[in-house]
C-alpha cells in the first residue's frame, strides 16, 4: 500500500471523518459506547502512523486545552481516562478493539509503530459522562511498514510433563492455599518484560501485610492504586519474583487486572519457563483468615488468564499460545482468604519470540 494522507476531525463529542472523499458525520449527542471513532486505517503489524492534530477543547471550569491535554489536577484523580498518565482532553488511539488493547498518547504529534494488526481508532482523553467542547484537526500518514522481527529459532516446547511439575495453587506465609497457576510464558527475563511494558502492564513492588488495602482506602486516585503494592504470595518455596498490574480505564477504583509470576526451577530447551497466577480485583471482602478489608476478585478467573494472553498478544512478540490441561487441575476452590473462585481448570501456555524487539 502506497503511502497516503487522510483528514479526521476528532471532536470532544463529535467528529467527521474525510477518507477516500467519504465523509462521516457522527451526532454531539453520540452516546458514551461510540468514544473510540474508527479511523477507517486498517494497519498491519510493523506499519506507521504519523498523527498531527490541530484545535482545541473546552471543559466547564476548565481552560481550553489543545491535543497534549490539559495538566492533571487534584479533581482529575477521580476520574478514569483511557490514557491514565495523560492530560484531561488529550487527543489519544488505540490498535484494534480488542478488551486486552491499551490506549496510547497521540497529543499534537506522534509517530506510532503498530505492534498488531487493527484499525487505528481515535478519541479524545475524557469521561464519556463528562464531555467537553470544541474539536481536534487531525492528519494522519499512513505508511507500510518492516514486518517485526521474526525469532531467532524454533521455541522449545511446553510439555504436558513439565505442565505436571508446576504446583496447581500459590500460598501465603501461613500455608494457606490461594489462586490458582492458571498461565505460563515461556521466554527470557528481558522479553517478558519488554512485553509487558509493551502491553501496558505496571511492575509492582512486593509488600506484607494489609499495607495494600489500607493504602488504597486512603486513596482515590487509580495512579496510586495501580501501583500499589501487592501481597507477598508463595510458590516453589518463595515469594513471587515480579508482580504486575494494570488499572481498568472508565472502571471505579478498586478494579484492577494484577499477576505475580515466578521463575520455575527448570527452563523448556534453554529457554526460561514463568509460572504465573492472575486474577482481577473487582472490590473489597472480609479476609475470613482475620476480619480485615482484603481485595475481592473476580471467581471466573478464566477470564483474567484469557485477558493475560490476550495483552501478550497485543505486544506483538507471541509466537504462539496454547492451552493445556493438567491431570489434577483446579477447577472450584477458594483463595487464602475465603473468596471463591471457580474456573474450567486449562492453563494458558505462551510462548514468546527468542530475541526482544528493539
Amino acid at each position: 500500500m502506497s503511502s497516503r494522507a487522510l483528514l479526521l476531525w476528532v471532536l470532544a463529542a463529535s467528529v467527521v471523518i474525510a477518507a477516500d472523499k467519504k465523509e462521516i458525520d457522527v451526532s454531539a449527542s453520540a452516546p458514551a459506547d461510540q468514544q473510540w471513532i474508527d479511523s477507517g486505517i486498517d494497519l498491519k503489524a510493523g506499519d506507521l502512523v504519523t498523527i498531527s492534530a490541530t484545535g482545541s477543547v473546552q471543559y466547564d471550569g476548565a481552560r481550553s486545552t489543545g491535543p497534549e491535554g490539559l495538566a492533571r489536577g487534584w479533581m482529575d484523580l477521580v476520574m478514569q481516562f483511557p490514557v491514565n498518565a495523560a492530560g484531561r482532553g488529550a487527543l489519544v488511539g488505540r490498535i484494534g478493539d480488542s478488551p486486552a488493547a491499551r490506549a496510547f498518547l497521540v497529543g499534537a504529534n506522534s509517530t506510532k509503530a503498530a505492534p498488531v494488526a487493527g484499525h487505528l481508532f481515535l478519541g479524545i482523553n475524557q469521561m464519556p459522562s463528562s464531555p467537553g467542547t470544541g474539536s481536534f484537526h487531525v492528519v494522519i500518514e499512513h505508511k507500510v511498514g518492516v514486518s517485526p522481527k521474526a525469532a531467532s529459532g524454533p521455541i522449545p516446547a511446553f510439555t504436558q510433563e513439565m505442565l505436571e511439575q508446576l504446583p496447581t495453587r500459590v500460598n501465603d506465609a501461613q500455608g494457606n492455599l490461594g489462586d490458582r497457576v492458571n498461565f505460563v510464558v515461556i521466554g527470557s527475563q528481558e522479553n517478558v518484560q519488554t512485553a509487558l511494558s509493551a502491553a501496558g502492564w505496571v511492575p509492582v513492588d512486593k509488600t506484607k501485610g494489609d499495607a495494600v488495602v489500607t493504602g488504597l482506602l486512603r486513596s482515590l486516585s487509580k495512579e496510586a492504586y495501580v501501583s500499589m503494592p501487592m501481597s507477598e504470595l508463595e510458590l516453589f518455596g518463595r515469594v513471587q519474583d515480579f508482580g504486575y498490574a494494570q488499572g481498568d480505564p472508565l472502571m471505579v477504583v478498586a478494579s484492577r487486572h494484577h499477576f505475580r509470576i515466578w521463575r520455575a526451577p527448570f527452563k523448556a530447551g534453554e529457554e526460561t519457563v514463568w509460572a504465573g497466577a492472575g486474577t482481577h480485583d473487582i472490590g473489597f471482602e472480609k479476609d475470613q483468615r482475620n476480619g480485615h478489608v482484603t481485595h475481592k476478585i473476580d471467581p471466573v478467573t478464566d477470564g483474567e488468564r484469557d485477558y493475560i494472553g490476550q495483552s501478550f498478544m497485543q505486544s506483538g512478540m507471541v509466537v504462539k499460545e496454547e492451552y493445556l490441561t493438567a491431570a489434577h487441575a483446579i477447577k472450584e476452590a477458594r483463595t487464602a482468604t475465603g473468596g471463591g473462585f471457580s474456573s474450567d481448570g486449562r492453563t494458558l501456555i505462551i510462548y514468546l519470540q527468542r530475541e526482544a524487539q528493539k
